[in-house]
């Protein structure tokens, strides 16, 4: 960082100094650096060009990489939603009450601090774009949470329950949430996303304001029905066989490549965006004193080439919460900077803090490290650490469940699966060195013992600590309704707490977890996932209020009733009474 020395020649008025003052103070802003950090959906960390995959065009990112910092060795969580929470808070995600992706467990408790508010008090225009994944409601919002500006889907992809009625699974002309409000679109997703984040840059750099803008990519996310057609046409005629990591049987190859076909797509898709993005960036002359920082978010969404590494996404081995993350800062890290130093999602927060000269809210236990020093100057002292991951289904998180502690070289692991909510007996914890085998293949557990029974204690520590980060740790936060910032709350099986039937089967039902701000009269619409059901009747239950209405045969939505609802913590279901089905709602809105 460069500093200015002011001499005063004589002493000044009062007046004259705050003057002085003030324009130091805005010439020292004019000085921090923008930010754009992007951060893409299922893309694995062997998913480009300069990770060494020969099949998956990325011809912006590989050049992105040439002229930037490289962490080699950055770790994030197996599953969506906890990185969002730690990349957002410099926290691990069991502090903030996310703990898994869906059934109101993906939601982030409002009074975390995040980056995004952290920047705007630093006087930054911020903007989100693609997916948020850390609430739908208020007041968990992106919109709520830091960012002036954001264009966003619902829940953790486009095709899932959350999806706006008419619009479901559209990638293509999605219809989408700009600043709370339902907006129709035209376009493919990831185009619309970076338009829109390039629009606010172009706006703010106008405008002389820094700005922060967050990309984060539903792509290559699934489902891959609608992908962008020239570049899956391509890829279905490119011999994808170098992508598998082991041999198919015959009867399954063709939908094996067809998928890959279409992943590949949707990742040259975003590729061909960054090229976009850097276009604009040396348009407006900002490109040397921008921040532009990509990253993926867990491992990938099939079965395969991640390096020399094993897993995918939901594996704790290292193919599965592995990412390159490249930084370009022309103005402070040279091209071809590396450092293979132990960073994780935890450290981006102080690190894009530390190089806008913003402080780390003092309210909070930052988890975190500003890995600048490693980009920007070669003898920075990097002391030993251990980082944890872990995610596994479930309400409340379990100890030794599906979890890895790292220490470089060595990690300690428990790949008990993802799926599994709780695990019986003991733990069985494999100990690898990753310098000597990264694959994972040769377990020295018995070979090591010290080591293995010193991280075990290290994770032990962790895990009581963070599981007492706040009272009663990992209850969900609950949805705020019947407040100005939210006047229709739309409730969707994303944020359900699931009680029977498959979470998003259709004969399935839950709750919801609300607090009505104010005593009223609330107005509840139901509606199911189509219109092909029988005629019967819907019972609203919100705590002592009980309503009904009938459901009429064919009608999707426009079933309604009324609620008078006390002020305060409340649980609202839904029972559906269809001929012979007993169900829950698709989804539910509530107006005041």
């Amino acid at each position: 960082m460069s500093t200015r020395k002011i001499r005063l020649i004589r002493p000044v008025p009062l007046a004259a100094f705050l003057l002085l003052a003030c324009n130091y103070s805005a010439m020292f802003a004019s000085d921090r650096p923008n930010v754009i950090l992007i951060m893409s959906d299922d893309q694995g960390v062997g998913d480009y060009g300069f990770m060494g995959n020969t099949v998956i065009r990325t011809p912006a990112l590989d050049a992105m990489h040439a002229r930037s910092g490289f962490l080699s060795r950055f770790y994030v969580s197996p599953v969506c939603a906890p990185t969002r929470a730690s990349l957002m808070t410099g926290r691990y995600n069991y502090r903030t009450r996310c703990v898994d992706t869906y059934l109101g467990r993906a939601m982030m408790d409002a009074d975390e601090v995040t980056l995004a508010e952290c920047l705007r008090d630093a006087g930054y225009r911020t903007g989100i774009y693609g997916k948020w994944h850390l609430g739908d409601n208020y007041p968990m919002r992106a919109m709520d949470q830091g960012f002036r500006e954001s264009l966003l889907h619902r829940g953790g992809g486009i095709g899932q329950p959350s999806d706006p009625i008419g619009a479901e699974g559209k990638y293509t002309d999605p219809v989408l949430f700009k600043n709370g409000e339902e907006v129709a679109m035209q376009g493919y997703c990831t185009d619309i996303f970076f338009g829109a984040a390039m629009d606010f840059i172009s706006n703010s750099a106008a405008s002389n304001e820094p700005f922060f803008t967050y990309i984060a990519t539903n792509a290559p996310h699934g489902p891959f029905d609608d992908v962008p057609t020239e570049l899956y046409e391509e890829y279905k005629n490119t011999d994808l066989s170098p992508l598998l990591v082991s041999p198919l049987p015959e009867k399954r190859r063709e939908a094996e490549f067809d998928k890959l076909a279409r992943i590949a797509a949707m990742i040259t898709n975003i590729d061909d965006n960054v090229a976009r993005l850097f276009a604009k960036l040396d348009e407006l002359g900002v490109t040397d004193n921008t921040i532009v920082i990509y990253l993926n978010d867990n491992g990938p969404n099939s079965m395969r080439y991640v390096g020399e590494m094993r897993g995918m996404k939901t594996h704790v081995d290292d193919g599965g919460i592995r990412s390159p993350l490249v930084m370009h800062w022309p103005a402070r890290i040279s091209a071809g900077t590396m450092s293979t130093q132990l960073c994780a999602h935890i450290d981006v927060m102080p690190t894009i803090l530390d190089a806008c000269q913003v402080p780390l809210p003092a309210s909070r236990k930052i988890d975190g490290r500003s890995f600048l020093p490693l980009l920007t100057n070669g003898d920075a002292e990097w002391p030993t650490r251990q980082v944890v991951f872990q995610a596994h289904r479930g309400n409340v998180p379990q100890r030794f469940n599906h979890f890895a502690i790292h220490e470089n070289p060595w990690k300690l692991v428990h790949p008990s699966g993802f799926g599994r909510e709780r695990v019986a007996g003991e733990a069985k914890l494999e100990l690898y060195n990753l310098e000597e085998d990264p694959r994972q293949l040769d377990d020295v557990a018995a070979k090591y013992p010290e080591i293995a029974r010193r991280l075990t204690q290290a994770y032990e520590d962790w895990f009581a600590d963070v599981s007492m980060s706040r009272h009663d740790n990992f209850a969900p936060p609950r949805i705020v309704i019947g407040t100005e910032h939210e006047p229709e709350t739309v409730l969707t099986r994303q944020d359900w707490r699931h009680v029977s039937g498959r979470p998003w089967g259709g004969a399935s039902n839950g709750f919801w977890l609300l607090n009505a701000s104010q005593a009223g009269e609330y107005e509840v619409e139901i509606i199911l996932d189509s219109g092909d059901y029988p005629s019967g009747t819907a019972t609203v239950t919100a705590g002592n209020a009980v309503g009904q209405c009938e459901i009429v045969a064919g009608k999707q939505r426009g079933h309604r009733t009324t609620l008078a609802l006390p002020k305060g913590d409340i649980s609202l279901s839904v029972e559906l009474t269809l001929g012979e089905q007993t169900l829950g709602p698709h989804q539910v809105v509530l107006t005041r």
